[in-house]
């Protein structure tokens, strides 16, 4: 044992000595058939001379002997470890020379691979379970190592990528003409690709030469990824007008688009006019046409047998399985759908939009809500009776004049009553309206595709109508009694998760869209005030239903 203590020191030299001696020379290949360096072959030297001691001692006790497999396996773990640190540490500065950074990768996979030889030569599956758990781990460590190192590399690339993908969208925005089936736009695929399909198979080619096949898998995974988030983000999403955003966005997907986008709807005191909302989509310079959509769709399937290569790249499983092309062709899909479509995947994805109501409530309406059906036709007709409102938390300085505003929500109704709104009741703060209004729904849609928005404002015959509170009460909780009695909880705005944020980004385009526009415009707007506001409005009436 004091001989495989002091060969930890020794190893330890080696590969201190073997690595800047390798640093030293610009890390040069082994020889023309190889694609790693000098220090793993020193490094490993070594270590394979001291396992041939360790076994031609040829130890007759078992348990001595897995003992003396366990203490050289934390050697192992010890050296290989340390290389793989010394490259992670030093590799920045080489990620950006395409040759040496390869040759560093493929010395981390070298690890790999003659630790797995070692792993046999040690006795394989028959080595203790303690010892055989070292390496696995140590495998696992190396790994992960690699992962960094590849991901590393390809962020050098981003630049280059988002510089093409920007080329994509200007080529794709120019191309017009009525819907095509994606056999048919070839030739406008393979223009619009150009750009990104010449940086793609150069780089490819380079990769295929000089890097390992599992390095080449890392480089590969990573490269599709970013490839993928960039045209989401640059070439399906609409683009924000925000130009503060813009800048936090380089690295973001879909997901982290939304959250931006979240976070700065949250921090908006007033949004009355909606004017922020419409404006992140309104200097859009392009909006997909269904044509434009499909040679995208297309762009993919080539891009994806870019990536395969013939069966020497990326696995087709792995495209079916990417979290990256699910999202990008999730938003393509919401791109090419209509508006009704579109209004009815929001209501139905969308079931905590009181979480304000409930965390702030800013005030209450007691409403009945009845559903009718005609037997014959199928008709569907809503009646919505505003009784009273209650607890309403507002500061003004002028005479309150609270009234309620309800909207119905949903698909097909262009051409119906989607607003009414009760009278006013000046100087009220617990109004009594007992007003009825009647909606139709036609007979095209369901019920649970359709909500009633509930707005409590303050009347202003000299400005725009100040919003006290926002409510809402989804015909999916009336459907199965027919009718409903209750108070709608009243936020100073709605909670919108992520997909219904896409959802909204995307009808925002359509600004010669009414239904999209008023759609986006209720479900983006908020109370007015700021939060010194909200604590001294609360109201001090002790106002009791």
């Amino acid at each position: 044992m004091d001989w495989l203590n002091e060969n930890d020191e020794h190893s330890m030299d080696i590969l201190r000595n073997a690595y800047n001696r390798d640093k030293a020379d610009n890390f040069p290949q082994t020889s023309d058939h190889t694609r790693f360096s000098n220090s793993v072959v020193d490094v490993f030297t070594q270590l394979n001379e001291a396992l041939k001691l360790l076994k031609q001692m040829d130890c007759p006790n078992p348990v001595v002997y897995a003992d003396m497999m366990k203490r050289f396996s934390k050697t192992l773990n010890k050296v290989l470890l340390a290389y793989a640190d010394m490259v992670h540490k030093d590799f920045p500065k080489f990620s950006s020379n395409e040759k040496l950074a390869c040759i560093l990768m493929n010395n981390v996979q070298q690890l790999r691979v003659q630790l797995e030889k070692i792993y046999e030569t040690m006795g394989g599956s028959e080595l203790d379970p303690a010892c055989s758990q070292v390496l696995t781990n140590l495998q696992k460590k190396l790994n992960s190592v690699l992962d960094k190192l590849s991901g590393q590399f390809v962020a050098t690339l981003e630049p280059m990528i988002h510089e093409q993908t920007n080329k994509l969208g200007a080529l794709l925005s120019k191309i017009k003409g009525p819907q095509l089936q994606k056999t048919q736009v070839a030739a406008e695929v393979d223009a619009v690709l150009e750009p990104l399909m010449d940086l793609l198979e150069g780089s490819l080619q380079r990769y295929f030469q000089q890097c390992e096949k599992t390095v080449l898998k890392y480089i590969l995974k990573e490269l599709w990824r970013i490839t993928i988030v960039s045209m989401e983000k640059m070439v399906v999403l609409p683009p924000l007008a925000d130009k503060t955003l813009l800048k936090q966005l380089p690295n973001a997907k879909i997901q982290d688009v939304t959250k931006l986008m979240s976070t700065n709807i949250q921090n908006i005191k007033g949004m009355s006019s909606v004017k922020e909302m419409m404006d992140m989509a309104r200097e859009c310079e392009r909006s997909l046409t269904p044509k434009q959509c499909t040679v995208l769709d297309a762009a993919l399937d080539a891009i994806k047998e870019c990536f395969h290569a013939g069966g020497q790249g990326l696995k087709k499983s792995f495209f079916e399985k990417s979290p990256e092309l699910q999202s990008l062709k999730y938003a393509l899909s919401l791109y090419t759908q209509t508006t009704e479509q579109l209004i009815k995947t929001f209501i139905t994805s969308q079931k905590q939009q009181d979480l304000p109501s409930q965390e702030q409530p800013v005030g209450e309406v007691s409403v009945q809500v009845d559903l009718f059906s005609h037997p014959g036709t199928g008709e569907q007709k809503v009646t919505v009776k505003i009784l009273a409102a209650n607890d309403l938390r507002w500061q003004t300085s002028s005479v309150f004049k609270p009234f309620v505003e309800v909207h119905l929500v949903g698909p097909h109704l262009s051409d119906k009553k989607r607003k009414m709104a009760t009278k006013s009741k000046p100087g009220n703060w617990a109004p009594k309206f007992n007003e009825t209004f009647h909606f139709f729904l036609g007979n095209e849609g369901e019920p649970e595709h359709y909500e009633l928005m509930f707005q409590v404002k303050d009347y202003c015959f000299a400005r725009e109508d100040r919003i006290v509170g926002v409510g809402v009460l989804q015909l999916a909780n009336v459907v199965e009694q027919g009718s409903c009695a209750m108070w709608v909880q009243l936020g100073q705005r709605l909670h919108i998760d992520e997909t219904g944020l896409i959802l909204l980004r995307i009808l925002s385009q359509r600004q010669t869209d009414e239904v999209a526009r008023d759609f986006v415009r209720l479900k983006s707007e908020c109370r007015h005030e700021t939060e010194s506001t909200l604590a001294a409005s609360a109201s001090s009436q002790n106002i009791s239903r």
